[in-house]
């Protein structure tokens, strides 16, 4: 497998094409410039030694010597090995509550942001497990596959807010048999955990949860925000507070976490619950239960180890530009030893 480091580079091959211009504008102006002097045979007979093919040959090899030159700043590299990756982890499906209730800020900043802080710790605690996110409000949307690429669920994580999804509403249950479908027919033990203020929602969320740990799913639950509650604040385009969500009578809506619905999904799915607060002690605990599911090896190959070749193409460039200074622009003395055409008898 070849691949280059810095493919950017190529784009200097465009000055070929000012290369030759120049070449050739030259070479028509010495042509101008000799006729001044006399025909062409007069010419030839004034400088007997002027070689036609070596300034072109001379040419060529600079050409060369420069496209070698750009390939060899490109860095062309080498997969060397197909190196056969073992991890050992579990695959983890996150579901994300993205639905308005989770702008309340009992929590702070508020319980969205608050939740996203929670998944990025977790990520960082990750090794070798396959990580996946599906988000809800009125439906479920898968926002990322099962990967290891921990990068790049960090960058979809940064992408979430309550804006992406169409409708309103929170169905969990939705969610949870999206991620229990979403999981492979691998032998890797796996584990669902569901990140949700859990208020009205409009589902068998039980039921999904059951249906999980039947398959050997666990289902942990964390719950954003406080039995408290908070109002439901609303910005306007510019990311300003305007007000607070009021229900038909003008009375402002208070979001309440549902902590009973959400130790019953995790006790039907097998799972634990923990509140999320300002001290995020109770997080901390559920990871560490997460973390002790048993491990199993993921097996994946991939090209780990790349040589670089731009020694190879940067000696053949300074080669050909150290022949090209060897070569001479006029004839070679030998050559005028052989008269094959009887010209020096004429």
């Amino acid at each position: 497998m070849i691949r280059f480091a810095h493919p950017e580079y190529f784009y200097l091959l465009t000055v070929l094409l000012l290369f030759l211009f120049a070449w050739w504008f030259y070479n028509n102006w010495k042509k101008r410039a000799a006729m001044h002097f006399g025909d062409k045979k007069t010419i030839a007979q004034l400088m007997p030694q002027v070689s036609h093919g070596k300034p072109l040959f001379k040419f060529i090899l600079v050409l060369l010597a420069y496209v070698l030159l750009v390939v060899g700043i490109a860095n062309p590299q080498i997969g060397s090995k197909l190196e056969k990756i073992k991890r050992e982890g579990i695959d983890l499906m996150l579901v994300l509550d993205v639905s308005n209730s989770m702008l309340a800020e009992d929590i702070k900043p508020n319980r969205l942001e608050r939740a996203k802080m929670a998944i990025a710790s977790l990520i960082d605690k990750l090794e070798g497990d396959r990580l996946g996110i599906i988000i809800f409000a009125g439906n479920a949307y898968k926002q990322l596959p099962l990967t290891t690429d921990y990068s790049a669920a960090k960058l979809f994580l940064s992408a979430v807010d309550t804006k992406i999804v169409p409708t309103q509403g929170t169905a969990i249950g939705e969610a949870i048999n999206m991620a229990t479908e979403s999981f492979d027919e691998s032998e890797h033990n796996k584990a669902i955990i569901v990140i949700t203020d859990g208020e009205n929602h409009e589902d068998d969320a039980i039921g999904a949860a059951k249906k999980a740990a039947e398959k050997g799913i666990r289902v942990f639950t964390i719950g954003m925000g406080l039995p408290e509650g908070s109002p439901i604040p609303i910005y306007n385009s510019y990311g300003n507070r305007t007000g607070f969500k009021k229900d038909r009578e003008g009375k402002t809506v208070i979001t309440r976490l549902n902590e009973d619905m959400l130790r019953q999904i995790a006790a039907a799915g097998n799972g634990a619950y923990a509140r999320a607060n300002n001290a995020s002690t109770g997080l901390r605990k559920l990871f560490e239960e997460i973390g002790q599911i048993e491990k199993k090896e993921i097996e994946t190959r991939q090209f780990t180890d790349y040589e670089d070749r731009f020694q190879i193409y940067l000696g053949l460039a300074l080669f050909l530009l150290t022949l090209e200074l060897l070569v001479a622009r006029r004839k070679s003395r030998w050559a005028d030893r052989f008269d094959f055409f009887g010209k020096k008898e004429d």
